[in-house]
Formats: C-alpha cells, sequence, structure tokens
C-alpha cells in the first residue's frame, strides 16, 4: 500500500513538472511569440544567429532564429496553459500529434544551448536517421541514391531538436568524446 502511495506522489510530481516544448509561430513572429511568453510569466528559448544581409545600398547584421518558424517554451503541461500558449498572437499551435504537443527532454535544449554559447563554427543539418535512404547533392556524387550507414568519419557532433526534426553539426576534432547514456 506504502509502495503505491509512493509511486503515485512520484508520478504526480513528474506530471506537474515543468517540461520543453516547441510551438509553430507564423512567418517572422518567433521574436514576438517568445516576448508575449515572457511577457505572461512562461519561460521562452529562442536560438539566434547573426547573419549578414547585402542589400543593393549597404551589408547589415541581422538577428535572425535559427529554427525559423518555432519557438520553445517550458510549462507545466495543462489545458489552462495549453490554451493560454495557444492564444498568444503568433502561435499557430504545438508541435506533436494533433497538435497536442511533444515534450522535449531538457538536454537537447541545453545541447542547443551550450553550442550557442561556445561560439564554435557549426553547420545547420537536415535530420536524417542512420539506415535511412538519402541522395547525394552536389560534387561528384550529386544525385546518388543510397543508405545513411555514417557521417562518413568525420568527427562531428549532431545534435538534434527531436520534435521539430532539426539538427545542427559541429566539428569535434581534436576534443576527446565518450558515450553517454541519457535516460
Amino acid at each position: 500500500m506504502e509502495a503505491d502511495i509512493a509511486g503515485t506522489a512520484a508520478c504526480a510530481g513528474v506530471l506537474n513538472q515543468a517540461r520543453w516544448y516547441a510551438v509553430r509561430t507564423r512567418s517572422r513572429h518567433e521574436k514576438l511569440v517568445a516576448r508575449q511568453l515572457e511577457n505572461q510569466g512562461i519561460e521562452s528559448f529562442l536560438p539566434v544567429v547573426t547573419k549578414v544581409h547585402n542589400w543593393s545600398d549597404r551589408r547589415k547584421q541581422v538577428e535572425e532564429p535559427l529554427f525559423s518558424g518555432y519557438t520553445f517554451l517550458r510549462m507545466i503541461h495543462s489545458s489552462d496553459e495549453r490554451v493560454r500558449v495557444l492564444r498568444t498572437q503568433g502561435v499557430v499551435g504545438f508541435v506533436g500529434v494533433q497538435g497536442s504537443g511533444i515534450p522535449i527532454p531538457d538536454h537537447q535544449i541545453e545541447d542547443v544551448k551550450t553550442l550557442l554559447n561556445s561560439k564554435m563554427a557549426y553547420q545547420e543539418r537536415p535530420f536524417l536517421h542512420i539506415g535511412q535512404r538519402v541522395r547525394v547533392r552536389g560534387g561528384a556524387l550529386d544525385g546518388m541514391e543510397g543508405i545513411l550507414v555514417a557521417e562518413n568519419g568525420d568527427r562531428s557532433l549532431v545534435i538534434s531538436v527531436e520534435p521539430i526534426q532539426r539538427s545542427l553539426c559541429v566539428r569535434v576534432a581534436g576534443y576527446d568524446v565518450e558515450a553517454v547514456s541519457r535516460s
């Protein structure tokens, strides 16, 4: 009986824990959504990158969302919170099955934050799975199709935000890397 009560309490603790979620936004509304969520007391995270835009008369550095069309937020998943988020101007819906929202593991958000704060060079990559059929684009093998089996021996670390199926790749040559199991 005591074990059942302890198990129920532990389960309730997990359900009442704030988790990260991704929301789709209207085009070019990512910053507005993040700002409005913060004003409502909801923690948000909008990873941005600085890019140089060239116009005919000038060059300008512009901050753009790393993942256009998405903003991340941390909340306790309840119907009241969902409605509050969905009523935010510029929010299209939660990322997930039938718009219900899929929790994003904390380590995936922390990995993106760590990479951006490190100022290391990285590349955006399509979200690929080992064993997935792919096509080579560019170079001498352009158009060749096959099954992805490895990252061609290049010492790179690909970090992914699974629910929005976006990935970033950073070279880790010269660094020691070890396997870590996350539960």
